[in-house]
């Protein structure tokens, strides 16, 4: 894995030469290859810059669109807009955070969920929203947020539970 990350960011360095000023571009490729940056991808790319660690670390901390640890699998963005606030935005975040038990910015242990602060997508008219894996979710309530976390607790399952053999047709399925 550790391999794969250092080629991934190798073919990245090659595309850009290694000045100051396209430091931020970089970082934004790797981000958007690799969902993150790891400190392993910013300590490489602090070597090909002839930079401290320190500073590319600096910089990915500066600027709000960087996330420095792995996405969720399923990514839920809350609005925090005008309108949504107005409408509820924040207690719909509360409860992201209380079903998931993650904070605002975090991804659950397993991996599966991510959930983030929005400034604003631009449906004020279906406040409060939601974006789910790039899909808006209008008019979310918190019973809504629990609906939601279940179409995804049900999809799970069917995933990880094997099809049941039928015995042919119509009978029962006790073979009487």
């Amino acid at each position: 894995m550790e391999e794969q990350l250092h080629a991934a960011v190798a073919a990245i360095l090659r595309q850009y030469d290694h000045r100051r000023g396209n430091l931020l571009p970089v970082l934004q490729a790797v981000q958007a290859r690799l969902g993150y940056l790891p400190p392993e991808a910013m300590e490489q790319i602090a070597s090909a810059f002839g930079v401290p660690p320190v500073d590319v670390y600096s910089v990915a901390t500066f600027y709000a669109q960087f996330r420095l640890k792995p996405p969720g699998r399923h990514q839920f963005k809350v609005c925090l807009g005008t309108a949504c606030h107005l409408m509820g935005g924040h207690t719909v975040l509360d409860c992201f955070e209380r079903r998931l038990g993650i904070k605002e910015g975090e991804t659950t242990p397993d991996r599966e969920f991510g959930l983030e602060r929005v400034a604003c997508v631009g449906c004020c008219a279906l406040a409060p929203v939601v974006v789910v894996d790039g899909r808006v979710e209008g008019r979310v309530s918190p019973t809504r947020v629990d609906g939601l976390l279940l179409s995804f607790s049900l999809e799970k399952s069917r995933r990880e539970t094997p099809a049941t053999p039928t015995n042919g047709g119509g009978g029962s399925p006790y073979g009487a």
